[in-house]
């Protein structure tokens, strides 16, 4: 835990979760995916991105809080809205973008798209367009850790509409019963497609979910990169010292509909942009980097050059690289192994 003393901050004794440059990177990484996520969004409109889109501006600040605490091994499986979360593995934006657009530099050769690619080197094991299934897989993954005794935590991502799905509560089950080393987060942006939080389950805090199982859990402002982060150091700690699975409950919102095709007519415009004035994440960090840390307004506009650099370099890539031949229908559809 970061105190005034090692942040820079001089007004006062206010205890922070992060390290000036832990919040500067953190800033950073949450800047590429918001940048990111509009260059997707900007090519999608051009008839560039085909099929399902799903962005993941507004909540930045869950995935970039979480992987903060993560170490070499580690592995992350989450939904269709995944494109954060694989930028914040380390993935390069490029193979992304590439992906995204259908083309042959992209991580799984223009051939999954937006919701279906993956990084076993960074240790990315894909979105997945079936509601709650990732869960499933995720809880596979821990078992494999559980087993080859490795020490590594898996963190598996899905939202709150998810998270009435009973495999979900299978899951829960034999990780429990087997202490597996699994972080389930629950991304809870309000609306599961078009559908409020509140008309789909009489909860309010889904982090109890796993009580009846006996996983702890913890609901915690997703909006807040420090808040996430000290949450998930608590988190990852208790998972990975053998006690069994822990569920967070990341409160979050989502800017954007629910993929580019949703015109989002189910909350009013009112509501969007309060959350945008008051609560946006990266807003938020910036605020606290400049009055607590330290940081000069020269710094952060160099970051956000850079970032915007980054994130059109992918895109030309992305645009430059050719779409896969008609043998690639052929390959990756089979994995042969020795007897």
């Amino acid at each position: 835990m970061a105190t005034a003393e090692t942040t820079g901050k001089r007004k006062g004794k206010v205890a922070l979760a992060m390290t000036r440059e832990e919040l500067l990177a953190a800033w950073r990484m949450m800047l590429l995916i918001r940048r990111f996520e509009e260059k997707a969004g900007q090519l999608y409109g051009m008839g560039l991105i085909g099929g399902f889109c799903h962005l993941y501006i507004g909540q930045e600040a869950v995935v970039v809080g979480i992987q903060g605490v993560l170490r070499e091994g580690d592995q992350v499986i989450t939904s269709y809205r995944d494109h954060g979360h694989m930028l914040a593995c380390g993935m390069d934006p490029k193979g992304v973008m590439a992906e995204l657009t259908g083309r042959i530099g992209g991580y799984s050769k223009g051939k999954g798209g937006s919701m279906h690619m993956f990084s076993a080197e960074k240790g990315f094991y894909g979105g997945h367009g079936i509601v709650g299934a990732q869960v499933s897989l995720g809880t596979g993954i821990a078992f494999a850790n559980w087993y080859r005794e490795n020490g590594h935590v898996c963190v598996t991502y899905f939202g709150e509409g998810a998270a009435n799905q009973g495999q979900v509560y299978e899951s829960f089950n034999l990780a429990s019963l087997w202490k597996l080393p699994v972080l389930y987060v629950i991304e809870n942006n309000r609306y599961a497609m078009g559908t409020a939080v509140e008309r789909a389950t009489p909860t309010k805090d889904l982090s109890q979910r796993g009580a009846v199982w006996g996983i702890p859990g913890r609901q915690v402002d997703g909006m807040d990169v420090l808040k996430v982060r000290e949450a998930a150091e608590e988190a990852i700690a208790y998972v990975r010292s053998g006690n069994g699975p822990y569920l967070m409950e990341l409160l979050t919102y989502r800017f954007r509909g629910h993929s580019m095709s949703d015109p989002a007519k189910y909350r009013t415009r009112e509501e969007v942009q309060r959350m945008r004035e008051e609560r946006d994440p990266i807003e938020g960090a910036r605020k606290i980097l400049l009055e607590h840390y330290g940081v000069g307004e020269n710094e952060l506009r160099a970051i956000e050059d850079e970032v915007r650099r980054i994130v059109q370099e992918a895109a030309d890539f992305a645009q430059a690289s050719p779409e896969p031949p008609e043998s690639e229908l052929y390959t990756d559809v089979l994995v042969e192994t020795a007897a």
